[in-house]
């Protein structure tokens, strides 16, 4: 879809960022598909910053909240998805922040135990790794899952 008038693009954008919180990266690609110069996007993103539409730090708290409850996802993953998205370390910064300390362990928890129900492995010592994995790619921290496998009864 081509967009030839800034007033067009300015509505549709706002349309765009009023939906749901975005961030630069999204925006900025938006506005390039639809053809519009990088003097435009420019002005476009600066006026949507101004009127409060586009906010990093906004955008960083609710994906932070909504990757951790809905998706169960550990800080390591969203830092990393948020770096990916180009938001400032500083933003990540508080969007961890969002994430409470004991509810996060209790996810943990939860997700381990979920998982170790679904696993056929006997062995313990091989069930462990596989926990550990799965977990790590869950983007939990190594101490933590260390901790919570130490908790639970594999035998």
């Amino acid at each position: 879809m081509k967009v030839y008038d800034l007033e067009i693009a300015r509505q549709k954008i706002q349309a765009y960022c009023a939906y749901q919180d975005r961030c630069h990266q999204e925006v900025s690609m938006k506005l390039k598909s639809w053809g519009l110069i990088p003097d435009a996007i420019d002005l476009l993103t600066g006026e949507l910053m101004q009127l409060d539409f586009l906010s990093e730090e906004r955008y960083a708290r609710s994906f932070a909240r909504g990757k951790f409850r809905i998706k169960k996802w550990g800080k390591i993953k969203i830092k990393v998805a948020l770096k990916q998205k180009g938001i400032f370390q500083k933003c990540i910064d508080f969007a961890m922040e969002e994430i409470d300390d004991e509810s996060y362990l209790k996810t943990l928890g939860s997700v381990l135990k979920n998982k170790n129900q679904l696993l056929q492995e006997k062995n313990p010592f091989k069930r462990k790794i596989k926990l550990t994995r799965y977990l790590l790619s869950r983007g939990y921290e190594h101490h933590l899952i260390t901790e919570a496998l130490s908790d639970l009864d594999l035998v």
